[in-house]
């Protein structure tokens, strides 16, 4: 077994699908089956059931993936030992971002680092709150970025920025252009909401429990795992959704749809990493830079 199939084994078993996991590896399909398939003849087993062109990980698959995860977290921390032994921060700094986050406020930041540390090799990858504390868990990135709060004793969390999500409908739905509107219009509304796990998701359920609302109360007609889906989804039908007022802020003042005066609590956007894990000095030096920026803690 080599590591690199044993990245490659992490990768289709985190995405459950190869396509995807050679997208985010930069390797042909072929080559990312070849070595599945090298790994299951090589020791005999079936690490993944195929079933269509979904696959899922096996009992001896999920087993495997427990102690794949250890050997990747303590390869990482090795490498970045070596890297922090260098008078210059240099290797490589990997960050899970929430899709908000990763889409529309973290480029500008990414960039800004970058420049000022070129020899790190930056790479982002982008799912929804419970993926990326998932990811730090494991030790499968360096840093995490969340929408909202979380309950985990093992992730030390920073709060960064302040988000506020925006009930948005498209430009032609009834109540567009009201003025004002009562509670039991927003129940009689047909809503497309982010899938559970998602930070915008989790945030939008938290705010309108203010309002003495539940989700149940709601008549939730679709999830989509995007929040370019979302807003392609209103403007396609009579439909409402919750999403960032900065993924909003483009398509309102296009005119493409339009913002309902609700107020919803505001959040926070936060940095995440795992408390016991080995900070290397390319994340230490973007968590300062970030920290600098916003004035935090």
């Amino acid at each position: 077994m080599t590591f690199d199939q044993l990245k490659i084994f992490l990768a289709v078993a985190e995405r459950e699908h190869m396509t995807r996991a050679a997208e985010y590896l930069n390797l042909t399909q072929s080559a990312v089956s070849g070595a599945i398939a090298a790994l299951e003849a090589r020791h005999g087993l079936k690490l993944f059931h195929r079933v269509g062109r979904r696959i899922e990980l096996t009992d001896a698959g999920k087993i495997f993936a427990v102690e794949a995860k250890k050997i990747l977290a303590t390869v990482n921390s090795a490498e970045a030992t070596l890297a922090d032994l260098c008078d210059e921060p240099r290797g490589t700094l990997s960050i899970f971002a929430s899709q908000t986050i990763a889409s529309y406020w973290l480029p500008q930041h990414l960039i800004a680092f970058q420049q000022t540390y070129p020899q790190i090799e930056l790479q982002l990858e982008a799912g929804n709150t419970a993926e990326c504390v998932r990811a730090v868990n494991a030790g499968l990135v360096d840093l995490g970025f969340i929408e909202g709060a979380i309950d985990d004793p093992g992730i030390c969390i920073s709060s960064l920025a302040q988000d506020r999500l925006v009930v948005v409908v498209g430009n032609e739905h009834p109540l567009a252009h009201q003025s004002s509107y009562t509670l039991k219009d927003l129940t009689g509304l047909q809503w497309i909401l982010r899938e559970r796990g998602s930070g915008t998701r989790s945030s939008f359920e938290t705010g309108i429990l203010a309002c003495g609302l539940g989700l149940s109360d709601l008549n939730v007609v679709m999830q989509m795992p995007s929040n370019e889906g979302l807003c392609t989804a209103v403007t396609a039908g009579d439909y409402a959704t919750a999403v960032s007022e900065t993924v909003a802020q483009a398509g309102a003042q296009s005119g493409r749809f339009s913002v309902l005066p609700f107020e919803l609590p505001s959040r926070a956007f936060s940095l995440i990493r795992q408390r016991e894990r080995h900070q290397s000095r390319a994340s230490q030096e973007f968590s300062g830079m970030l920290r600098r920026a916003f004035g935090a803690g």
